[in-house]
């Protein structure tokens, strides 16, 4: 589907900004010497369960034992994580609260919101990549299917009569689902909750047929069999449940839906502070501890350069604006 005019000259004003923010942003004058000196916030705009939570709270403490500080989780749900991210944008640059992100901050929610508190180029200081994951499609044991061939004739059968679960409207479980929905021709009505524990429980309570999870929260549950795994949005299988099929092998071949999350500062940290908090990040990232509870929930660990987390945000910020547009997605 072709971009309108406007949301084309909107896409290219955003890209032209990221280029030139790193270079246009007032520096923070501190002395990066002594930091951290006392404890950091990592604010995190789900709610507990998911993976960015599960995330944060694994890279906070192999954080808090490498530099001998408190490394506080704060979760902020709501609104898309513009409750979290806003609060991000207007905190001091000081390098002492920080934002675990994923593209609904930076990317999506540039598509799905006609205006945002906060500029998702100007207000933030890209730091790096933590990790890239994907979500696994969970069924109601109820729904009687097996695996995804079984589940797209029940779905195309029932269409508007079944309902699905996402972490929220224009959140990354709810573009994959939309996306799944469009290739498959179908019409589920759409629930959103505050984060992808709350709406995978809701599959499991058998209020809807199904929902696009983040791992952590769907993973012991279908390792008890509570719920089926019908298929992971990765172009590969994950390791974690090798015997679960991609979705594009499993029966919707071309599908695919990955969820990279990343650690972004307020605007105005100098260019010293975000090297030095990259490098810090970069050292939990590696680490053998990390790798380990990484491969638990089926996550990659990745870094990059602040640099290059910027490019990678134009990339996405183009990508998700199609999937919003091609979903109908919008909240105001």
């Amino acid at each position: 589907m072709n971009l309108s005019r406007q949301n084309f000259v909107k896409i290219a004003q955003i890209l032209l900004m990221m280029c030139s923010s790193l270079s246009i942003i007032p520096a923070y004058a501190q002395d990066v010497s002594s930091f951290p000196s006392k404890p950091i916030r990592l604010i995190v705009g789900f709610s507990a369960g998911g993976i960015s939570d599960v995330l944060a709270r694994a890279l906070s403490a192999k954080l808090a034992n490498n530099i001998g500080q408190g490394v506080i989780v704060e979760n902020k749900p709501g609104a898309g994580t513009t409750i979290a991210a806003d609060y991000v944008a207007k905190s001091s640059p000081d390098g002492y609260t920080l934002f675990l992100q994923d593209m609904t901050t930076h990317a999506i929610n540039v598509g799905l919101y006609k205006s945002l508190p906060y500029d998702v180029v100007k207000d933030f200081s890209p730091i790096t990549l933590v990790a890239s994951t994907p979500l696994m499609l969970v069924v109601n044991p109820s729904l009687k299917v097996n695996n995804l061939k079984e589940f797209m004739v029940v779905a195309k059968a029932t269409s508007k009569k079944l309902a699905y679960a996402s972490s929220g409207n224009g959140t990354v479980p709810h573009l994959a689902a939309e996306t799944f929905n469009q290739m498959l021709g179908i019409e589920p009505v759409h629930v959103p909750f505050k984060g992808s524990s709350p709406a995978t429980q809701a599959v499991l309570a058998g209020d809807v047929g199904f929902t696009f999870s983040s791992m952590p929260p769907a993973l012991s549950l279908v390792q008890g069999k509570k719920l089926i795994a019908l298929g992971v949005t990765t172009k590969n299988r994950v390791n974690a449940v090798p015997d679960v099929p991609t979705i594009s092998e499993a029966g919707l071949p071309g599908y695919e839906f990955v969820l990279y999350s990343g650690i972004l500062g307020p605007k105005g940290m100098s260019p010293e502070l975000v090297k030095k908090i990259n490098q810090l990040f970069v050292d939990v990232v590696n680490s053998s501890e990390m790798k380990q509870v990484y491969a638990s929930i089926g996550a990659d660990p990745i870094t990059n350069t602040p640099t290059e987390f910027t490019v990678h945000m134009n990339q996405e910020v183009i990508k998700m604006v199609k999937a919003v547009k091609v979903a109908g997605a919008h909240i105001d």
